[in-house]
């Protein structure tokens, strides 16, 4: 399984403009994981590290939080990316999975249990040790608090046998050591105060702890005394909430902060003639789409595929994002080996067309405002939500607005905060709803599409619901042979295409800019890890 991983994660890698990041996709581990390796060179990148001692940085982010409470929404990302929380395994900067918080694990002959041999000699940042039990307290947190949980897997039992963890599940699960490398399952000290995690952090093992939070503004952590994996060379980082994209820029320029993430192409012109910067890329494994909800006006399949003809998703990416994304049409991008090129859009841009399906399907203009009003002739306004701590989204929205207006179809953006956007899709307050999503955060695709476009998901609030996709993504949970997974995604992505669920607007590549002054700054294509023990201040 994990030579699965590692194929398909080995094409996405190739953008990365700096040398010597991607230096191509090792040897993995098989179904029992390798740790001496492992354990050597987490070694010897404690020893070899070049960095100062101590000082401090400013990181430039985009909000993401409300609460540092891991099991609130996807709120865990950010205590991950933050360098607080860790998972029992990880990925590397190649897309491999790696051991973290457990050293080895294993699958029993029947594929139902899982055995993690969880690390010796950890603390969290109290001090407190990281025990097998402590571990198995912090994942049946999870599970209790997060509705989320169980859409990686559901456990039918968790023991410990020494310095094992046991999961057991009612059916074999396939990229379950994927699932638990999600933030969602970051490993928290049970035995503190779990009311304070939301505004003071979690009690976890990474490299820094909270300080200090301020939502929407800033979050401030500090060295983990006990930190288990090396030295961690920084004091104090400063997570630093700069939402607009050229603010965020212009505080890189004026070194109010020495890293800052999510600039896009636009940006490259004020940094790539400097020898001042390193700027890192790669082909994302990130998609930005629109749910539409069929609970309401777009329940009607036609108006669905007008919509989506009439969305000229080309010129957005090459022009208005300036080549900074690849135009989509299918849940999974191109980056990823699984049939991008040999699916079917029958809803390629076609604006003629669109015009010609909202005419046959009774929508027409019968007041004269360009407009055109649904066939029992009420007034056709899509509600349009996005959020804004991507400048993308913007520009897609604002275009498709434009692109619809064409075609006769009445757009209104709503735009909200990432918190309040989470919110409204949710409770299903919304006729369209942008989102921007890691689509292989287990290493695979299943989780993402079981997650968005499973009847019952709980993540799944745009009535979408078709029981040959259901009935696909069951199979591929218990699936371990990847030609045969490959095959059961591309049919899933057939049938959302088909069903014109969604649209898909871009796959965009991603950008990593830093100062020269800090080393050790690393792209992830999971980007669960921005802040990690390796940065530090160049001599």
């Amino acid at each position: 399984m994990d030579q699965f991983y590692r194929k398909i994660m080995c094409a996405l890698l190739a953008g990365s403009l700096a040398a010597g990041l991607l230096a191509g996709c090792g040897n993995s581990a098989g179904e029992k994981a390798d740790t001496e390796d492992t354990a050597a060179s987490g070694e010897n990148s404690a020893l070899d590290k070049t960095g100062g001692d101590g000082g401090e940085i400013t990181i430039g982010v985009t909000s993401f939080a409300d609460t540092l409470e891991p099991t609130e929404q996807y709120f865990s990302w950010v205590v991950s990316r933050y360098g607080v929380g860790e998972t029992l395994v990880r990925f590397d900067e190649n897309g491999e999975i790696m051991p973290c918080l457990a050293e080895s694990w294993e699958i029993s002959e029947d594929q139902l249990t899982w055995t993690f041999k969880i690390r010796e000699g950890v603390k969290f940042s109290n001090g407190d040790d990281m025990t097998p039990e402590l571990v198995k307290a912090s994942l049946e947190r999870t599970f209790e608090l997060s509705d989320r949980a169980v859409s990686f897997f559901e456990p039918a039992s968790m023991e410990v046998d020494g310095q094992n963890l046991l999961i057991k599940t009612k059916e074999p699960v396939a990229i379950l050591p994927g699932s638990l490398a999600d933030p969602l399952f970051l490993i928290v000290d049970t035995q503190a105060d779990t009311d304070a995690f939301a505004m003071e952090g979690p009690i976890c093992t990474g490299p820094y702890a909270v300080e200090s939070f301020s939502p929407t503004d800033s979050c401030v952590v500090v060295r983990n005394e006990y930190y288990w994996d090396g030295e961690v060379p920084l004091d104090k980082v400063t997570l630093k909430c700069i939402d607009d994209q050229t603010t965020r820029s212009m505080a890189l320029q004026t070194d109010e902060v020495q890293i800052a993430y999510n600039l896009k192409t636009e940006n490259l012109a004020d940094f790539e003639d400097s020898g001042e910067y390193n700027i890192q890329q790669l082909e994302s494994l990130r998609s930005t789409y629109a749910f539409m909800n069929q609970n309401g006006v777009l329940g009607d399949k036609a108006l669905r595929q007008a919509v989506i003809r009439g969305l000229d998703k080309e010129t957005y990416c090459d022009t208005l994002l300036e080549g900074g994304a690849t135009a989509g049409k299918a849940p999974v991008p191109p980056t990823l080996d699984f049939g991008f090129d040999e699916l079917k859009d029958e809803n390629a841009y076609d604006p003629d067309g669109a015009k010609a399906l909202l005419e046959e399907a009774g929508y027409k203009d019968t007041d004269g405002d360009g407009f055109v009003e649904t066939p029992s002739g009420e007034k056709l306004e899509l509600n349009f939500v996005i959020y804004t701590s991507r400048e993308e989204l913007n520009v897609y929205a604002q275009a498709a607005q434009a692109s619809l207006k064409d075609i006769g179809i009445n757009v209104k953006l709503n735009t909200v905060s990432y918190e309040t956007l989470l919110d409204m899709r949710d409770s299903g307050e919304f006729d369209m709803l942008i989102w921007n999503v890691l689509v292989a955060n287990t290493g695979d695709p299943e989780k993402y599409l079981r997650e968005n476009w499973y009847s019952t998901s709980s993540s799944n609030q745009m009535g979408y619901s078709n029981p040959q996709v259901d009935e696909l993504l069951d199979q591929l949970v218990t699936e371990f042979n990847e030609d045969t997974r490959k095959n059961l995604i591309m049919q899933i992505q057939q049938l959302i295409m088909d069903d014109a669920a969604t649209v898909f607007f871009g796959y965009e590549t991603t950008y990593l800019f830093s100062s020269k002054s800090v080393t050790g700054v690393k792209m992830y294509p999971m980007d669960y890890y921005w802040l990690t023990k390796d940065i530090s201040l160049a001599e």
